[in-house]
């Protein structure tokens, strides 16, 4: 086999293959026995009709492009080995020649994956941002344990509404004197300073009185999701038929005893802070290793090519209509509710995409420098704790794996993973 390359511009290369005569008569042979043990041909058996007679009946044409089927492959995995090309995307064949007696040329357009050239990796300096856990973040984490353990209590006789209080009523909305679809609630939840209904609406019904009637003017906000509804002008007629509010435990040690295992309120702000200054570390060693990686990226130049970014802009499409899906929901519907489109979803994925792209080539790329390899304790131990999150054994996700051949891809990633690792443990202090 002969092979030759050609660049025709910075990203793609044509390779012209040349397989001997040879080769494709044996290629041929083996066509002309698969095609003939799938056709009818009346008078003989299946696989059993001389070759003249298959020819006859499915043109030699069929049969020849069969053969470039069955030798074509292997030649342009040998002809990508010979040139050391690693593609990344499918290759454009046109076939230039295709005859019985004579070799067998065709030409691959391929798009190789682009070097890199790394820039500094080594001994970066990438401040560490110590974050100070201080008391009202200790205090904030104890006012949600007392919500947490608070009790719903009926407002007493004669009691107003109140900022904070939960409230039910029943609202009919009217735009210039007529009522709106879906303007309209019955016993309605609502907790008074939650902000969740149209601005302003909240803070007209405090005062209010149970079963008191009360006319709540708003206008709808100009970017108000409901188009017909947007800028207009509202009363709401409101009538609130219960109020409560919320009670919480004091606090002292026998709140601490019910919120938690410990038995004096100090021993239990003690804990809180130990976990938030544990939780502040692990972002800042995290924000650390996110700034490194960036660096190293930055640091890097490479030319890449567009359909690498466009293959990751459609991977992350498809991540994120997984994730609607485990959620209920259809990425048609995602879209429509948004008020855009898949084109206009994959132009704000580009710039990500080609950052990720870069990322992922300056790693494999260290990767490759330092001699960073995958070991079979790493796998191992990377399918242990994906059983462990999926509720299977090791034997069965290894199985899953192999079954849909993403061994590969579980393998760049755990070696992306220490490449990454490597970087931030060479960090200059």
């Amino acid at each position: 086999m002969k092979v030759t390359a050609e660049k025709i511009d910075n990203q793609q290369v044509v390779l012209t293959v040349e397989v001997p005569a040879g080769e494709l008569d044996k290629a041929s042979d083996k066509a002309f026995k698969r095609i003939a043990g799938k056709v009818n041909i009346p008078g003989f058996r299946k696989g059993k009709a001389p070759r003249k007679i298959v020819e006859q009946q499915v043109g030699k044409q069929a049969i020849l492009d069969e053969a470039f089927d069955i030798v074509a492959q292997k030649s342009f995995e040998d002809a990508l080995d010979e040139q050391k090309i690693e593609p990344v995307a499918r290759p454009k064949i046109d076939v230039v020649t295709l005859e019985e007696g004579k070799d067998l040329v065709f030409k691959a357009t391929v798009t190789p994956k682009p070097e890199i050239v790394l820039g500094e990796y080594k001994g970066l300096k990438i401040e560490k941002k110590v974050v100070e856990v201080k008391d009202e973040d200790v205090d904030k984490q104890v006012e949600q344990l007392r919500n947490h353990q608070s009790k719903m209590i009926d407002a007493p006789e004669g009691a107003e509404v109140a900022d904070g209080d939960f409230t039910t009523l029943d609202f009919k909305g009217f735009i210039d004197g007529e009522a709106f679809k879906g303007g309209e609630g019955k016993d309605y939840p609502l907790q008074i300073g939650s902000n969740s209904f149209i601005p302003g609406f909240e803070a007209q019904l405090i005062g209010a009185k149970l079963n008191e009637e009360r006319d709540v003017k708003v206008t709808f906000p100009e970017d108000y999701q409901a188009k017909e509804l947007a800028g207009k002008e509202a009363v709401f007629k409101c009538t609130v038929h219960s109020i409560k509010h919320k009670e919480l435990p004091e606090l002292d040690d026998a709140f601490a005893k019910q919120a938690s295992t410990f038995q004096t309120l100090d021993e239990l702000k003690k804990d809180i802070r130990a976990k938030l200054e544990k939780n502040a570390e692990m972002k800042t060693e995290n924000d650390r290793k996110t700034a490194a990686i960036q660096e190293a990226t930055e640091n890097a130049k490479v030319d890449i090519p567009q359909i690498m970014i466009d293959n990751r802009v459609t991977t992350m499409i498809q991540e994120m209509s997984m994730r609607l899906e485990q959620q209920g929901m259809k990425l048609e519907q995602y879209l429509q509710y948004a008020g855009t489109d898949i084109a206009k979803v994959r132009e704000e994925y580009r710039e990500t995409a080609e950052k990720n792209v870069k990322t992922d080539l300056m790693l494999e790329a260290v990767a490759k420098a330092e001699n960073i390899q995958v070991e079979a304790d790493d796998i191992s131990t990377e399918v242990a704790a994906m059983a462990q999150t999926y509720g299977a054994t090791p034997v069965q996700v290894q199985k899953i794996i192999k079954e849909q051949g993403r061994l590969g891809d579980l393998a760049a990633t755990i070696l992306r993973r220490k490449t990454a690792q490597y970087i931030v443990d060479g960090l200059a202090e």
